[in-house]
């Protein structure tokens, strides 16, 4: 199963790993969303990016793209990688609610979509990039 696994692209171990971690944030943001109330939808993003950077970095690191390296530096360079997405996301995500009218579970997802391409950049080219 590894084998086959790893001759996948590293583009499509992305969009399926990265979907999973996508959904767990979501599932997250939603209940906090639903629990403290839709107007507290940039408080729930914040909680949601917090709490599922652990599941995103290990299945990232392991299924995605063969982290062999320290997994602090590589954590720490997530972490780094996760800012830059997470204002992406954020700004987005306030564009789409206060301009477009759209509700905060639908904009969620379209800022999600398009900050992911970001994040799977930062994290090929730095978080987990290969020395030669």
């Amino acid at each position: 199963m590894k084998k086959y696994w790893f001759n996948i692209s590293d583009k499509i171990r992305f969009l399926l790993v990265g979907g999973f971690n996508a959904g767990v944030s979501y599932l997250i943001y939603t209940a906090i969303c639903l629990i403290l109330g839709e107007h507290f939808y940039q408080i729930a993003l914040a909680s949601a990016w917090a709490i599922s950077s652990v599941v995103s970095f290990t299945t990232q690191k392991f299924l995605v793209f063969r982290g062999k390296g320290n997994w602090k530096k590589e954590y720490i360079k997530c972490c780094t990688t996760w800012v830059f997405s997470y204002l992406i996301n954020a700004g987005l995500l306030e564009l789409i609610v206060k301009f477009l009218h759209i509700n905060v579970f639908v904009s969620q997802i379209i800022a999600t979509l398009i900050a992911s391409i970001f994040t799977y950049i930062l994290f090929k080219k730095f978080a987990f990039k290969v020395r030669a």
